[in-house]
């Protein structure tokens, strides 16, 4: 469907965007990552006709857009601040796109009915915008930039002026009207767990490149480095040095630990960093080969389990992980980690 092509783009003499490639196919909604700064919002606009690429193009169907004017593309478009019209009611607003492409009052009214219904908001119709909340306006601008059906829908931070719970609600519910309306969407966002919640496929941009993309699940289990980690916030990273090839062999700061690597060997001498998921972190076992000795420095409650902070020695003052049961604070205790849950990252 839409094709993104070396797009290329400075700011202030600096590289925003570097050769960016990506695809998004039919029923698909890509996730567009990264922290703020990275070129999500302007990559966007360039697809949306917006701003002008300084290289590459921007094709749908095989077919440039370059000579095509935004108005033209057909494409939906939905920023933070929904931009409603504060003298028009719901109805009107979700119309006002239908008004300017010159469609019949019936067909009108039908798509915007249909509209309403999809954000389950059918009983508000004749309702003032300045009279709904954050997340009934939020549903309102969606259901406008749906009625016109858009062949591609375009979403910059849509949630990001909302409170975390009332993302968490709305995301889910952003889900559901995305997959049943069937519309490919570049969702752009610097929030990791909105992206999971969204997302068929994420980009992760970083210094003006798709540093990695691929599948939510594909991020928590197979991150490319050790900056994907961190902005993901997936866990302990702890560097170290192979020393041993098979079974591999890492010295650190905490001992010898076996591990795994899912990027090819790693050489003796060769520097890496191992993730330490909290999660994956068991109760002492004699059978495991990394047996890892700390200080209980705080304990947190979470419903099934215990979040633990650890002081391992003064090259690793903060270590933490979950267990099923509780411990004492200053309490000495071990844990063990599989070596199949031992990560070796790029740095």
């Amino acid at each position: 469907m839409l094709t993104v092509k070396n797009i290329k783009k400075t700011y202030e003499g600096k590289p925003l965007l570097n050769k960016v490639s990506f695809s998004v196919n039919i029923d698909e909604t890509v996730c567009l990552l990264g922290p703020s700064g990275s070129g999500k919002s302007t990559l966007l606009r360039i697809i949306a006709g917006l701003e002008e690429p300084e290289n590459g193009d921007v094709l749908w169907k095989g077919k440039s857009l370059a000579s095509i004017p935004a108005h033209k593309r057909h494409f939906g478009l939905m920023f933070q601040d929904y931009a409603l019209f504060p003298h028009r009611n719901v109805a009107e607003n979700i119309a006002f796109g239908l008004r300017m492409q010159d469609q019949s009052k019936e067909e009108i009214n039908q798509r915007v009915t249909s509209a309403l219904e999809t954000i389950n908001m059918s009983t508000f119709a004749t309702r003032k915008v300045t009279e709904l909340s954050g997340g009934e306006q939020q549903r309102v601008a969606l259901a406008r930039a749906l009625a016109p059906e858009p062949r591609l829908l375009m979403l910059d931070e849509p949630l990001g002026a909302l409170d975390r719970t009332l993302r968490e609600q709305l995301s889910r519910e952003l889900r559901r009207i995305l997959r049943e309306s069937k519309v490919p969407a570049i969702y752009v966002t610097h929030d990791q767990e909105e992206a999971y919640t969204i997302a068929d496929r994420l980009l992760l941009l970083h210094d003006g490149v798709i540093l990695q993309s691929g599948k939510p699940h594909d991020f928590y289990h197979h991150p490319r480095n050790v900056w994907v980690a961190e902005f993901f916030g997936l866990g302990n990273l702890v560097k170290g040095e192979v020393i041993e090839e098979s079974p591999l062999q890492i010295q650190t700061p905490m001992g010898i630990i076996q591990g795994s690597c899912d990027r090819g060997a790693l050489l003796v001498g060769e520097k890496t960093t191992l993730l330490f998921r909290p999660t994956q972190a068991i109760e002492e076992n004699k059978d495991c080969p990394n047996q890892i000795t700390g200080k209980v420095l705080d304990r947190v409650f979470q419903g099934e389990n215990y979040r633990l902070t650890l002081y391992i020695n003064e090259d690793i003052p903060v270590f933490s992980v979950q267990l099923s049961e509780p411990c004492e604070i200053g309490e000495e205790i071990v844990i063990a980690y599989e070596p199949r849950h031992v990560l070796c990252l790029e740095n």
